[in-house]
């Protein structure tokens, strides 16, 4: 039993969860996958790691900015680069920005603000109902094995962190929730992205030496198939390969997203991306594709965070609400905080954007 239940561990349920557990409330995340990061995400391939979700950090927004300095002051963030490449009608434009990136895979920002929690790994919410002594009942689907972490969870308030898709699932009018709070959540849509990550023979360095190119970050805003590229292994402190990332249009995504051989379909992309950039992206050594489904909401909702009326305390967070991916997630979990907080016992919560 717990003061409240946080669902997803991406940023805005960490941060979400962060506010309240330092006001002194106890607080439970539930997190369907392995890690903390929820989209900012590296996965661990052939001996090195790549960052198939988040690219890096720009500081665009008071809360990533804060976010971003005091990860640089802890090393966990560095400046990857200071301009991106923009591939516009076959030239390329470099543009000024500021990337931070961490060394250690960017999944190392959601293992920063994870620090302290009671996080529940490897739990799906597959159901949610009221109990007689109205609170918040959570029945939880093991999807990781581990039968050690309880099925079962009951809080005062709970805090809803994932695509709305994804809360749709569980959350209807047979628990008492507001018709026109389901009706905006139904609202909300989501682009989907197909990642490819490939390795490349470590003869292949000598090459990006000799080319010396001046991009590490290329994004492609009128292609058909490809959004964005990016020289992973650069952001490595001893990278032992080449290694490259590419992100695909939502166009690429959503005809190739129920595709049962995703090894083709990355293939696909690198063959796009040998076109504009150098012949050998073509040949990796090695790859492997991840699919998004819900990967960049594409109409957020102008509001901070959506609370359900009229029932038990119960609000969705995410970048589904507010601006800037990142940075409305970010805000958007503090702002479920202060919504929780005037729900249950007023606690002076910190209002700042310190983390």
């Amino acid at each position: 039993m717990f003061d409240v239940a946080v669902i997803g561990a991406g940023m805005a349920g960490l941060s979400c969860a962060q506010r309240l557990r330092q006001a002194g409330y106890s607080v439970a995340v539930v997190e369907k996958s392995r890690g903390a990061g929820g989209r900012v995400a590296t996965r661990r391939v052939q001996g090195t790691r790549a960052d198939h979700g988040a690219r890096y950090l720009e500081p665009q927004g008071d809360a990533v900015q804060g976010l971003i300095q005091v990860l640089v002051d802890r090393h966990i963030l560095k400046l990857w680069t200071d301009s991106v490449g923009e591939f516009r009608q076959g030239e390329m434009f470099s543009i000024p920005s500021s990337c931070y990136v961490a060394p250690a895979g960017m999944n190392a920002i959601g293992k920063y603000l994870a620090q302290d929690l009671d996080i529940w790994y490897g739990r799906r919410v597959k159901a949610i109902s009221r109990t007689d002594s109205q609170m918040w009942q959570l029945s939880l689907e093991v999807t990781d094995g581990n039968l050690e972490i309880p099925q079962e969870l009951i809080a005062k308030a709970v805090v809803v962190a994932i695509p709305a898709p994804q809360a749709l699932m569980f959350l209807d009018a047979k628990i008492g929730l507001p018709s026109d709070f389901l009706d905006k959540l139904r609202s909300v849509e989501y682009d989907p992205c197909i990642t490819v990550m490939a390795g490349y023979s470590a003869a292949k360095q000598q090459d990006l030496s000799n080319l010396n190119p001046q991009w590490k970050s290329v994004s492609f805003p009128d292609n058909a198939d490809l959004a964005w590229i990016g020289w992973d292994s650069s952001k490595r402190l001893d990278p032992q390969q080449p290694v490259f990332v590419v992100h695909s249009s939502a166009i690429f995504a959503e005809r190739y997203l129920e595709a049962v051989d995703l090894e083709t379909v990355g293939q696909q992309l690198l063959d796009r991306t040998s076109e504009y950039l150098m012949p050998w992206l073509k040949q990796p050594e090695w790859l492997q594709v991840h699919r998004w489904r819900y990967a960049f909401c594409r109409n957020p909702l102008p509001v901070s965070c959506l609370a359900a009326e009229g029932t038990l305390p119960l609000v969705c967070a995410g970048d589904l609400c507010g601006e800037g991916q990142i940075e409305g997630a970010l805000r958007s979990g503090l702002a479920a905080a202060n919504w929780v907080n005037s729900q249950l016992q007023n606690l002076p919560l910190d209002s700042s954007l310190n983390w």
